[in-house]
């Protein structure tokens, strides 16, 4: 799978609940509802954001700038050698079509390979085609149930391979991440600069 997509692909850090609630936030309606599969209001969001990372879910993110712009969350049906999991997706209105979706898909995959996850599951609205879609690129099989539509796909087993590619990615968001916020830093200050400059 292509892995081109703007911004930097990383794993959120437990200490990034506001990072993510914000992007939450952010999904105007329709993207809500296909995400969480009805409309939900802020205070939704708010509650839902501050249970994800005590649930023991991975979350990948893309950031775009600096902002969270897309997130993707891998839920283990257990806390022990799961054998099954649930993903979800979400991708700000701006940003869609962008090719987000298909990279955190694959991100999503990967992380599941390699912790013994081997049947991922994802739900989404029948109307939801682009999330159709992508499930179809990672050769998922869809079921639709009345205004729903299930898609189920199979993981590989892990390989030294896959595990070296995960560490190598990780590594990569990290040294993303420090860039942005070296280059924000560097934005805040000549802000701060120019006014004085003047």
């Amino acid at each position: 799978m292509s892995e081109h997509a703007p911004g930097i692909i990383r794993k959120l850090w437990p200490g990034e609940v506001q990072v993510f609630r914000d992007h939450l936030l952010r999904l105007d309606q329709e993207t809500r509802r296909s995400r969480f599969g009805s409309a939900v209001s802020d205070d939704f969001i708010t509650h839902y954001s501050e249970r994800v990372f005590r649930s023991g879910a991975v979350v990948h993110g893309c950031f775009v700038e600096g902002v969270l712009r897309a997130a993707a969350e891998l839920y283990p049906f257990s806390e022990v050698l799961a054998t099954e999991g649930e993903a979800a997706f979400s991708v700000e209105q701006a940003y869609q079509n962008l090719g987000l979706g298909t990279v955190l898909m694959g991100r999503t995959v990967l992380t599941a390979r390699n912790r013994g996850i081997r049947t991922l599951h994802m739900n989404c609205l029948a109307r939801n085609r682009r999330m159709q879609q992508i499930a179809r690129k990672f050769d998922a099989d869809l079921t639709v149930e009345s205004d729903e539509v299930i898609a189920q796909l199979k993981a590989p087993y892990p390989t030294l391979v896959s595990m070296a590619r995960e560490a190598t990615e990780e590594a990569q968001g990290v040294v993303g991440a420090m860039f942005q916020a070296q280059w924000s830093a560097g934005q805040r200050m000549l802000n701060l600069m120019l006014p004085a400059a003047a």
